[in-house]
């Protein structure tokens, strides 16, 4: 993710690791660079899930002394705002600078529908399969999330098979019509040669 482009990159966040994510994306938004991360339900952490677990409740009991509810640290839930929580924990947020970056973020559990028909991108770098090492145990966030109190994971992922379902719908007919046009192309092939032939 060198070059820097105007429009939005979409990154699919499945089978990527938290952190590195999080650190390549920060940098990137702090740059000036637009980063939108779909399916931040999928992205694995590693360590075992009940390592994970343990570590997030512990994070659970960190409260403020005065009014935890008005001041916080405020616990996210969902995937997309532990993702967000990890990527602000890398940027410096209280400045103009970092907020700016902050502002250039989004991030979504499953795919909306503007981004359903984006091409969306991997990050090499932040991928479980090329960075841990075979063998190593690793969580899903979604798995987490819905642990720690996330009450959402059923509807994402009865909305997730409905759009893998359009999706593979889609490709089908774009698919066949691609065939057909190759098709009758290889057809009129003969045709524009008699055309020219006779001077048109």
């Amino acid at each position: 993710m060198s070059t820097f482009s105007a429009t939005p990159i979409v990154i699919d966040g499945k089978g990527h690791l938290l952190g590195r994510l999080a650190s390549i994306i920060a940098k990137q938004i702090l740059s000036g660079q637009k980063i939108v991360v779909v399916r931040c339900e999928e992205i694995n952490i590693s360590g075992s899930f009940f390592r994970n677990k343990l570590r997030y409740h512990n994070f659970l009991h960190k409260k403020h002394l005065v009014n935890p509810k008005k001041s916080g640290p405020f616990h996210f839930r969902a995937p997309s705002k532990i993702l967000y929580r990890s990527i602000r924990g890398m940027i410096p947020h209280k400045t103009a600078r970092g907020a700016a970056a902050l502002e250039r973020l989004k991030l979504f559990e499953g795919v909306p529908p503007p981004y359903d028909r984006k091409k969306k991108m991997v990050v090499p770098d932040a991928l479980r399969v090329l960075r841990l090492k075979p063998g190593r145990k690793y969580c899903t966030v979604k798995r987490l999330s819905h642990e720690v109190g996330w009450g959402y994971k059923d509807v994402v992922d009865r909305l997730e098979e409905k759009r893998k379902i359009k999706a593979q719908a889609f490709h089908e007919r774009k698919t066949t019509a691609l065939k057909l046009r190759q098709k009758a192309v290889a057809s009129s092939s003969g045709s524009f040669e008699q055309l020219t032939a006779l001077g048109y």
